[in-house]
């Protein structure tokens, strides 16, 4: 079997805040392989969104080992790890986080300049991955100009720009109704199959259910994970949806 392109092993995160010490994770060992979609799901507090960022780079654990690709980030400075950051994982957040005053097209092209690529071949390739998620008429556009369904389109064009090997989403439909919040899941549907690794941090057990594997956690440790035995898929949660059957809420 393949190597894992996520091993996580004894992690632990512990926060000093004042006089009180915090233990966010406490031990949470776990692999992801190539091409998974997994859910981290768990109550507020329970560890989820520290997990998060220690995966997206964007924290260092306290202690344990973090090996992505074969690589140790989990001893590697602020430096290396936002190349790793920038080269490894596309990001998806709740409020979108696109610059308001910037279009679509150079939203998305945005962290192609940190790759290096000239302006026509960063905005060739943004352009490509809005037609990809449906925006192709939409590129010089602003977020102002567009619909929570369409920001989000952007921000998901914008993780995909790097051709990452994990997409990492934090509450992607967080902010969005149910018919959006539908077609927003479709799309990280067809980004599974064209072979990325999705790892969707959800505390809705609908959206959760579009996952193939669901990792729970409490208190700063893994509780249960397991694959899981019923995925709803695009074509289920539309099916649903318009029966008005909701499955998201």
């Amino acid at each position: 079997m393949e190597k894992p392109i996520i091993s996580i092993s004894k992690l632990r995160k512990t926060y000093v805040m004042g006089a009180e010490t915090i233990h966010a994770l406490k031990s949470i060992t776990l692999d992801i392989h190539k091409n998974e979609y997994v859910a981290l799901m768990g109550p507020s507090g329970s560890g989820k969104s520290t997990l998060m960022n220690l995966l997206g780079c964007l924290d260092t654990p306290s202690d344990g080992s973090y090996i992505l690709n074969e690589e140790n980030v989990s001893t590697m400075g602020d430096a290396d790890l936002a190349e790793v950051r920038n080269k490894e994982i596309g990001f998806v957040f709740q409020t979108f986080n696109l610059l308001p005053r910037m279009s679509s097209l150079e939203n998305v092209a945005l962290p192609l300049v940190y790759a290096g690529l000239s302006k026509s071949k960063r905005l060739e390739r943004a352009d490509e991955v809005l037609t990809d998620v449906g925006l192709g008429d939409r590129v010089y556009h602003k977020p102002n100009e567009l619909s929570g369904g369409q920001r989000q389109r952007v921000a998901i064009a914008r993780a995909l720009v790097n051709k990452p090997s994990i997409i990492l989403a934090d509450e992607p439909t967080g902010n969005l109704d149910t018919k959006t919040s539908v077609e927003i899941m479709a799309i990280f549907e067809e980004i599974h199959k064209q072979g990325n690794t999705i790892i969707l941090v959800t505390h809705e057990p609908d959206i959760a259910a579009h996952a193939h594997r669901i990792v729970r956690l409490r208190d700063g440790l893994i509780e249960s994970d397991e694959r899981n035995e019923n995925i709803i898929t695009a074509n289920d949660a539309e099916h649903r949806y318009l029966s008005g059957d909701n499955i998201i809420e």
